[in-house]
């Protein structure tokens, strides 16, 4: 796939790919808007910012001080201890036995929580977005066919269609709205940081029990997280008493 190029600072090319690395600190609730384009393009702002401060950092010499001195040594010690620490868990592992015995023993635990299926068109403003649901409810298109061609969102291309998502998934605006509609109805203009939406809820399902399949995974990245903490604790206990004068 082609690496395009965004931008050109100070004739440092900025790509495609370093766009997507710079984005992969999005926060959760966000991650459903990563291939929208107004939020990509914010996102681009950002780091082209970024690398305009580098450059003036780097005219006004500032990696020749003192202080950036200082914090590079201290990026070092940092560096070197998170790679220690790496070392420290790499052949940690969670065997298929202990997580079921583990689900047996909390079953409890894993109720699945409430679920809703739905479709959304995302607009930038109000008024377009009152515009389309009239359009839908006069019967001139449906809510597919109007998402595929309006919503500025990309799950526009699959008629809106977000797939089942649980609570904490979705921005707050969007989700007590989706959560709080009818199945079928269409609701909106629901104004959230990308812009305004219609929400259409297809199906929802309330809390239920969850099998060993459908957590599995969360089992064992959660015995492997306590696993390592356990690990982490030992070694710290060594290096103790290696390097701790008493």
């Amino acid at each position: 796939m082609e690496n395009k190029v965004l931008a050109v600072v100070a004739g440092e090319e900025v790509t495609e790919q370093d766009l997507n690395d710079f984005m992969e600190n999005v926060p959760q609730d966000q991650q459903a808007y990563r291939t929208n384009p107004q939020f990509r393009q914010q996102y681009l702002e950002q780091l082209i910012a970024l690398r305009m401060f580098t450059k003036e950092g780097e005219e006004l010499k500032l990696d020749e001080t003192e202080e950036f001195q200082k914090i590079m040594e201290g990026a070092r010690k940092d560096i070197l201890a998170q790679m220690m620490i790496s070392e420290t868990i790499k052949d940690i592992a969670v065997t298929d036995e202990e997580a079921e015995s583990y689900f047996q023993a909390n079953k409890r635990r894993f109720v699945k929580g409430e679920t809703v299926k739905a479709r959304h068109i995302l607009t930038e403003t109000e008024e377009r977005c009152a515009e389309i649901l009239a359009e839908i409810e006069g019967g001139g298109k449906t809510f597919e066919d109007a998402a595929k061609e309006y919503s500025t969102c990309p799950s526009g291309q699959r008629g809106g269609d977000l797939g089942e998502f649980g609570k904490g998934q979705m921005v707050p605006e969007f989700e007590k709205a989706a959560f709080g509609a009818e199945t079928g109805k269409i609701i909106g203009p629901v104004k959230t940081s990308f812009g305004y939406h219609l929400i259409k809820v297809e199906e929802k399902s309330g809390a239920s029990d969850t099998t060993y399949a459908d957590v599995s995974g969360t089992i064992k990245a959660n015995l492997l997280h306590q696993k390592q903490n356990d690990a982490y604790n030992a070694k710290v206990k060594e290096l103790k008493e290696k390097y701790i004068q008493k």
